[in-house]
């Protein structure tokens, strides 16, 4: 996959901006300025990962503040977008998210607790990613025919992880069933930590997640990916088709990653972030990391990420409204 080309602001103005956010949007403290990243999955997951690797960069970027990432799992992100609604909106939080919680959540979920349109601000955008279909070790699927097959052959009924419930992961496991006449389940974890425990250790046949998720386990064989979405192969697994390949098309729009902050934070200090995390996103250390967990790198301003959002949301409003499915 082609990495993201996005206008990019100009970055001489990048340290001038990084200053101003240490003034304007970051608190003082005793051992200096402290910036939370909420994340809403736990430790181990693609997500938590991403999160440290940009944490550690954002330090220098940021003047030295005290970058923390906070770990507040459960609901599919739901409780880590509460807390963000809750936070000071003084520049001192922001909220790492991909597309579930952002997008997804609000329409899947009758009181999340939260509203983005509203109680949320754009900071800036990263990366995009495709999700994928994988297998156990413990199968003898070697493609997704072959798992379709393996599966038929225990008399059509299985279980497929997925890192929350109501999101893209379980839609996609819905349409698969439709599709290929199988009896399959959605079995919800929360995060795709505690999924993939369970498929390295064969207690699940099989799960849907991110790449960044599963590709570090499909390079050392201990799972399979077998399918992704999107529009193209990936270039971090080319032999791995695309669903539209495997003859399931409608989720080439791909997912994007994002940090948010609580509306009424002070433009000087979303901006100063932004110019900061693109130095960082311009690093060859970070950018490597990021794309080979099998990230799409690239910067998004505040305002691109804002349009990449209601895009996004917008196009799956229509999949979740002709699934029929009903908010919890």
């Amino acid at each position: 996959m082609t990495a993201l080309h996005f206008p990019r602001r100009t970055l001489l103005r990048a340290g001038a901006a990084a200053g101003l956010l240490a003034t304007v949007g970051l608190p003082r403290a005793q051992s200096g300025r402290t910036l939370r990243i909420l994340v809403g999955f736990p430790p181990g997951g693609g997500t938590d990962a991403i999160a440290r690797i940009l944490a550690e960069a954002l330090k220098d970027e940021l003047g030295g503040a005290t970058v923390i990432v906070e770990n507040k799992p459960g609901a599919g992100g739901q409780l880590a977008a509460q807390a963000l609604k809750a936070a000071a909106p003084d520049g001192s939080t922001l909220f790492l998210s991909h597309d579930h919680s952002i997008s997804i959540l609000p329409q899947v979920v009758k009181t999340p607790g939260f509203d983005p349109a509203h109680d949320f601000v754009p900071a800036a955008g990263f990366a995009t990613f495709v999700n994928a279909f994988a297998v156990s070790g413990g199968t003898p699927a070697k493609s997704f025919n072959d798992y379709v097959a393996w599966l038929r052959g225990q008399g059509g009924k299985g279980a497929v992880g997925v890192p929350a419930p109501a999101s893209v992961p379980e839609f996609l496991v819905k349409l698969i069933a439709e599709k290929y006449k199988l009896d399959l389940v959605a079995a919800p974890y929360r995060g795709s930590a505690p999924m993939m425990a369970d498929m390295l250790g064969n207690q699940i046949a099989a799960g849907v997640g991110s790449i960044p998720d599963f590709i570090e386990n499909h390079r050392a064989g201990k799972l399979r990916v077998v399918g992704v979405l999107g529009g193209a192969r990936q270039l971090v697994m080319p032999e791995v088709p695309t669903f539209a390949e495997l003859g399931l098309a409608g989720f080439e729009d791909v997912p994007y990653y994002g940090l948010f902050a609580p509306a009424g934070t002070p433009r000087a200090a979303i901006d100063g972030f932004s110019a900061a995390l693109a130095k960082v996103l311009a690093k060859p250390a970070v950018h490597e990391r990021l794309t080979a967990m099998g990230l799409s790198v690239g910067h998004m301003s505040p305002d691109q990420l804002g349009q990449r959002e209601r895009a996004y949301t917008a196009t799956w409003a229509r999949i979740i409204k002709a699934t029929g499915f009903v908010p919890q």
